[in-house]
């Protein structure tokens, strides 16, 4: 594949990730935005613009940001949250291609716990010990060295709760960061029910373990999140 054709797949599958996780209710106003790697520019990733719904976004919005934090490529607005934010995650982790956040309805209110979500079921196992709790609220981030702060509690996990603002997924390709996103959305669903019943029973940590490993093949993250878009997304 040429550098060209790599590109337009990359930024088709940032488009498709952004449509879903619009047509899921994810999307909010001018918050959010999913980010991903340029496949072949050192430091370079594309982002979805400010003010765009994410239901109506088209490969053209698309805004490549460079190591300096700026656009260089584009035409759209930056929202300012995201180089301080995503261009630190990037920076931090190069084994990961794409980071989503977004103000998901469930997101929001699990985050309002400031709590790790717990392995109660099967499929919220995914999650554990790959994701953690970032504590501090201070507004948006559009301070580099709260994003530095954010990346170093991620560490080598896949996910961070943050605390009264919402869910924050990475992914080794665009497709997982943003089943992580909707893992992570249902997950809280479940166990926010689940507490309104009763006490929820808390998978043992070995089981909890072993299961999240089955379940954390990047293969099984891309199946899911193409069986959920070609359900409920259709290109335009």
């Amino acid at each position: 594949m040429s550098a060209d054709e790599a590109r337009a797949t990359r930024r088709q599958q940032l488009v498709d990730a952004v449509h879903l996780l619009g047509a899921l209710g994810y999307g909010q106003g001018l918050a959010g935005y999913v980010s991903a790697r340029d496949p072949h520019r050192d430091g370079c990733y594309w982002v979805n613009p400010l003010g765009v719904d994410f239901r109506r976004l088209r490969g053209d919005d698309l805004l490549l940001v460079g190591p300096a934090g700026t656009v260089v490529e584009g035409h759209g607005e930056l929202n300012p949250s995201v180089d301080p934010l995503h261009g630190e995650l990037h920076r931090a982790r190069p084994d990961l291609v794409a980071f989503a956040h977004t103000h998901s309805p469930l997101g929001k209110a699990w985050s309002a716990l400031g709590r790790p979500l717990d392995p109660i079921t099967q499929d919220s196992c995914v999650l554990f010990e790959r994701h953690a709790v970032y504590e501090e609220f201070g507004g948006p981030v559009t301070d580099r060295q709260e994003g530095k702060r954010i990346a170093a509690v991620l560490g080598d996990r896949m996910a961070v709760i943050l605390r009264s603002h919402g869910f924050l997924t990475g992914g080794r390709t665009v497709a997982e960061a943003a089943w992580l996103h909707v893992v992570m959305e249902r997950a809280a669903e479940v166990q926010l029910r689940a507490e309104a019943a009763g006490e929820p029973h808390v998978i043992p940590d070995r089981v909890a373990r072993a299961t999240a490993r089955m379940l954390s093949e990047v293969a099984y993250a891309d199946t899911q999140f193409w069986n959920l878009y070609t359900n409920v997304c259709t290109r335009p």
